[in-house]
């Protein structure tokens, strides 16, 4: 008998250990779904072999109900992985673009050029310039017709590209010279305010606001009021709007995000639903509630600007929604006929840099211009 208990008491340890360290693994990875089933299936182990050991299955019936209960135990435990490994195959839209590509003076890139060179060379002193991902193509662009040949790593270096949120962030704690990115948000001109900065932007081009679907999504366009009534939470099923009988998954970005700053401001006085959310685990091991990532599940609708979506992220899965009847395009949005266009800007919060100003007046001339337009966006200045 002692030999029994000393036995079960290792066993228990030996699996009590694998269990905890795969626990653990999963815990680091955000993957908490697998808890159930992970215990589930220690537990089923170990009652196993110990019913084994203390000759518990000496009968049919015992064998019968041990494994009645070990397999509900793990078909109701296996649910959430599952449903979670499901979502995992749905693609996230956006995940696949590549910055590098667009990183000035690389090799083979796919930056835009003008036929002669630059009127405008900044030797010494450049500006240090962040910006919101969509907009990295045009002021790579403008650094690589204006700044001096080498590396400009997207992530450190005087040319970066991060979020919308981080851009301003770097700008007000005056990590760099200007940044190009949509309006700021309320909260991000408050903290301006805080600091004592005044946020001077200069507007340089055009964009479209644009809604995009799953391409088996039967709907291929909205009005404004039936996205304002999608977004407050008003309408929650695709047929009120004329689509098939399926339930809306609104995704949101998120706060202080270009895209989300523009969505409030379509949205004006009318309150905006809560996002869907998903847990993830922080690098201290807790949990924190993200706006989750859009993923093109068929009922999905999301909300990107019109040169990321078409010329960046290039999914042949999603579907541009045309607003109040008309498709976004370059020339809906010069032409005013696009309902939802703004314009992004440069933004500066008084910096001292000599060559700022050089620069937005030469991205403001018709040089500048015609780069933007080059890079695929519309210029300001027709």
């Amino acid at each position: 008998m002692f030999d029994k208990i000393m036995a079960s008491i290792f066993i228990f340890l030996a699996i009590g250990f694998v269990t905890i360290v795969l626990l653990f693994s999963f815990l680091l990875t955000g993957k908490l779904y697998y808890t159930g089933l992970i215990v589930a299936l220690a537990i089923i182990l170990f009652l196993f072999i110990e019913f084994q050991l203390y000759c518990f299955f000496k009968t049919k019936k015992r064998k019968v109900t041990f494994a009645c209960i070990s397999i509900a135990a793990i078909a109701i435990t296996a649910i959430s992985p599952i449903k979670h490994a499901y979502i995992d195959r749905i693609p996230t839209v956006g995940a696949e673009v590549d910055i590098y590509q667009y990183m000035p003076f690389s090799e083979n890139n796919n930056v835009a050029v003008l036929d002669e060179e630059a009127s405008l060379k900044l030797t010494d002193d450049q500006p240090k310039i962040d910006g919101a991902t969509a907009l990295y193509p045009l002021y790579s662009a403008i650094v690589q017709a204006t700044y001096p040949k080498k590396e400009y790593n997207p992530y450190d270096s005087e040319v970066m590209v991060n979020t919308t949120p981080e851009a301003y962030m770097n700008l007000l704690n005056g990590k760099v010279d200007m940044i190009f990115a949509a309006a700021p948000s309320v909260s991000q001109q408050n903290r301006a305010k805080q600091k004592g900065l005044e946020l001077k932007l200069t507007p340089i081009g055009r964009e479209a606001f644009v809604f995009f679907v799953n391409q088996k999504n039967s709907i291929n366009g909205l009005t404004i009021d039936q996205i304002k009534k999608i977004y407050s939470g008003e309408v929650k099923n695709w047929q009120d709007v004329g689509g098939d009988d399926d339930s809306i998954r609104a995704f949101q970005r998120p706060e202080d995000s270009g895209s989300q700053t523009a969505l409030q401001k379509l949205m004006e006085d009318t309150p905006i639903m809560e996002a869907p959310t998903e847990d993830i685990a922080s690098g201290m091991g807790g949990i924190i509630s993200e706006v989750a990532q859009y993923k093109n599940y068929k009922n999905a609708i999301g909300y990107t600007f019109r040169f990321y979506s078409n010329e960046m992220v290039k999914n042949d899965q999603i579907k541009l929604l045309e607003i109040n009847g008309v498709e976004p395009s370059k020339e809906t949005i010069r032409n005013g006929t696009y309902p939802i266009t703004s314009e992004f800007y440069i933004v500066t919060a008084g910096t001292t840099n000599p060559h700022v100003e050089k620069l937005i007046e030469w991205i403001l001339s018709p040089e500048g211009q015609q780069l933007i337009e080059r890079a695929g966006y519309v210029p300001i200045v027709e």
